[in-house]
Protein backbone atom coordinates (compact mmCIF):
# COMPACT_ATOMS: atom_id res chain seq x y z
CA UNK A 1 0.00 0.00 0.00
CA UNK A 2 1.53 3.18 -1.13
CA UNK A 3 1.26 6.46 1.34
CA UNK A 4 -0.47 9.47 0.50
CA UNK A 5 0.94 12.56 0.99
CA UNK A 6 -1.11 14.43 4.34
CA UNK A 7 -2.56 17.42 2.34
CA UNK A 8 -4.50 17.87 5.36
CA UNK A 9 -1.72 18.82 7.40
CA UNK A 10 -2.68 16.83 10.68
CA UNK A 11 0.70 16.96 12.35
CA UNK A 12 0.81 20.97 12.12
CA UNK A 13 -2.82 20.94 13.38
CA UNK A 14 -2.17 18.46 16.20
CA UNK A 15 1.25 20.48 17.16
CA UNK A 16 -1.15 23.65 17.15
CA UNK A 17 -4.09 22.55 19.36
CA UNK A 18 -1.49 21.20 21.86
CA UNK A 19 -0.39 24.52 22.02
CA UNK A 20 -3.67 25.71 23.10
CA UNK A 21 -3.46 23.95 26.20
CA UNK A 22 -0.56 26.10 26.86
CA UNK A 23 -3.02 29.63 25.91
CA UNK A 24 -5.75 28.23 28.14
CA UNK A 25 -3.39 27.57 31.13
CA UNK A 26 -2.04 30.61 30.62
CA UNK A 27 -5.34 32.44 30.83
CA UNK A 28 -6.31 30.29 33.97
CA UNK A 29 -3.07 31.53 35.39
CA UNK A 30 -3.60 35.38 34.57
CA UNK A 31 -7.31 35.11 36.19
CA UNK A 32 -7.56 37.05 39.26
CA UNK A 33 -7.55 33.55 41.25
CA UNK A 34 -4.05 32.49 39.42
CA UNK A 35 -2.55 29.10 39.91
CA UNK A 36 -4.75 26.65 41.99
CA UNK A 37 -2.73 24.96 44.65
CA UNK A 38 0.31 23.60 43.66
CA UNK A 39 0.32 24.36 40.17
CA UNK A 40 3.11 25.69 38.68
CA UNK A 41 4.28 26.20 35.23
CA UNK A 42 7.52 26.07 33.39
CA UNK A 43 7.72 27.28 30.32
CA UNK A 44 10.91 26.47 27.87
CA UNK A 45 11.27 28.55 24.52
CA UNK A 46 13.56 29.54 22.03
CA UNK A 47 15.39 33.25 22.78
CA UNK A 48 15.76 33.62 19.24
CA UNK A 49 12.58 32.53 17.51
CA UNK A 50 10.57 34.44 15.39
CA UNK A 51 8.24 36.91 17.41
CA UNK A 52 10.34 36.46 20.75
CA UNK A 53 11.20 40.15 22.63
CA UNK A 54 13.31 39.64 25.85
CA UNK A 55 15.84 42.29 27.32
CA UNK A 56 19.11 42.54 25.80
CA UNK A 57 20.62 41.16 28.56
CA UNK A 58 18.88 37.72 28.91
CA UNK A 59 18.80 37.22 25.53
CA UNK A 60 22.57 37.51 25.84
CA UNK A 61 22.90 35.12 28.87
CA UNK A 62 20.10 32.61 27.35
CA UNK A 63 21.60 32.42 23.29
CA UNK A 64 19.07 29.93 22.59
CA UNK A 65 16.84 28.80 24.98
CA UNK A 66 15.30 29.70 28.14
CA UNK A 67 12.69 28.32 30.67
CA UNK A 68 10.69 30.60 32.42
CA UNK A 69 8.88 29.26 36.25
CA UNK A 70 5.37 30.85 36.60
CA UNK A 71 4.40 30.73 40.44
CA UNK A 72 4.18 33.12 42.96
CA UNK A 73 5.90 36.15 41.50
CA UNK A 74 5.18 36.86 37.72
CA UNK A 75 3.18 40.20 37.08
CA UNK A 76 0.73 41.40 34.13
CA UNK A 77 0.66 37.68 32.22
CA UNK A 78 -1.20 38.51 29.34
CA UNK A 79 -2.01 35.46 27.26
CA UNK A 80 -3.13 36.94 23.59
CA UNK A 81 -4.29 34.58 20.56
CA UNK A 82 -0.52 33.80 18.77
CA UNK A 83 1.53 34.93 22.39
CA UNK A 84 1.71 35.61 25.75
CA UNK A 85 3.97 38.26 27.63
CA UNK A 86 4.65 38.65 31.39
CA UNK A 87 6.75 40.66 33.69
CA UNK A 88 9.21 37.95 35.82
CA UNK A 89 12.47 39.10 38.12
CA UNK A 90 15.68 39.01 37.15
CA UNK A 91 18.74 39.40 39.55
CA UNK A 92 15.81 41.36 41.52
CA UNK A 93 14.76 43.56 38.17
CA UNK A 94 11.77 43.17 36.55
CA UNK A 95 11.61 42.46 32.83
CA UNK A 96 8.87 41.65 30.21
CA UNK A 97 9.01 38.69 28.03
CA UNK A 98 6.88 38.58 24.98
CA UNK A 99 6.65 34.65 23.68
CA UNK A 100 4.72 33.46 20.69
CA UNK A 101 3.28 30.15 21.53
CA UNK A 102 4.75 28.57 18.24
CA UNK A 103 8.20 29.44 19.85
CA UNK A 104 7.60 27.30 23.21
CA UNK A 105 9.16 24.29 23.17
CA UNK A 106 8.38 22.38 26.41
CA UNK A 107 5.70 23.19 28.76
CA UNK A 108 5.30 21.50 31.96
CA UNK A 109 3.40 21.31 35.42
CA UNK A 110 5.50 19.49 37.24
CA UNK A 111 2.69 19.42 40.50
CA UNK A 112 0.44 16.55 38.34
CA UNK A 113 3.37 15.41 36.28
CA UNK A 114 2.48 17.09 32.85
CA UNK A 115 3.99 17.72 30.16
CA UNK A 116 4.51 18.71 26.79
CA UNK A 117 7.26 18.90 24.02
CA UNK A 118 7.37 20.60 20.53
CA UNK A 119 9.97 20.54 17.92
CA UNK A 120 12.44 23.56 17.95
CA UNK A 121 11.06 26.47 14.63
CA UNK A 122 13.20 28.13 13.02
CA UNK A 123 15.35 30.76 14.67
CA UNK A 124 16.30 34.29 13.74
CA UNK A 125 20.12 34.83 12.94
CA UNK A 126 22.16 37.40 13.25
CA UNK A 127 21.80 39.52 9.67
CA UNK A 128 25.60 38.34 8.92
CA UNK A 129 25.15 34.72 9.79
CA UNK A 130 21.81 34.05 8.26
CA UNK A 131 21.68 30.31 5.65
CA UNK A 132 18.99 28.25 4.74
CA UNK A 133 17.67 25.45 7.63
CA UNK A 134 16.60 22.43 6.59
CA UNK A 135 12.85 21.89 6.26
CA UNK A 136 11.75 19.74 9.41
CA UNK A 137 8.55 17.93 9.83
CA UNK A 138 6.85 18.51 13.41
CA UNK A 139 6.91 16.31 16.13
CA UNK A 140 4.28 16.50 18.80
CA UNK A 141 4.93 14.30 22.30
CA UNK A 142 3.04 14.46 25.48
CA UNK A 143 5.43 13.85 28.29
CA UNK A 144 4.81 12.56 31.84
CA UNK A 145 7.72 13.76 34.16
CA UNK A 146 9.01 15.64 37.20
CA UNK A 147 12.26 16.70 35.20
CA UNK A 148 12.56 18.57 32.11
CA UNK A 149 12.33 16.04 29.40
CA UNK A 150 15.35 15.62 26.91
CA UNK A 151 15.39 16.48 23.96
CA UNK A 152 14.12 13.76 21.21
CA UNK A 153 15.17 12.82 17.50
CA UNK A 154 13.12 9.83 17.59
CA UNK A 155 10.02 10.12 15.06
CA UNK A 156 6.42 11.16 15.28
CA UNK A 157 4.75 9.68 18.56
CA UNK A 158 1.50 8.62 19.19
CA UNK A 159 -0.07 9.59 22.22
CA UNK A 160 -3.00 8.80 23.94
CA UNK A 161 -4.26 11.39 25.77
CA UNK A 162 -6.87 8.83 28.07
CA UNK A 163 -5.21 8.92 31.20
CA UNK A 164 -5.79 12.73 31.40
CA UNK A 165 -8.85 12.93 31.08
CA UNK A 166 -11.24 13.09 34.03
CA UNK A 167 -13.44 9.59 34.47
Amino acid sequence: MSETKDLMHYEHMAQEALRGVIKQALKKAASPERLPGDHHLYITFQTRAPGVSVPNDLSARYRDEMTIVLQHQFWDLAPGETFFSVVLKFDGQPKKLSVPYAAVTRFQDPSVGFGLQFPPGPIEEPPDQVQALPARTPKVAVVETEEPPEPSDDGPKIVSLDKFRKK
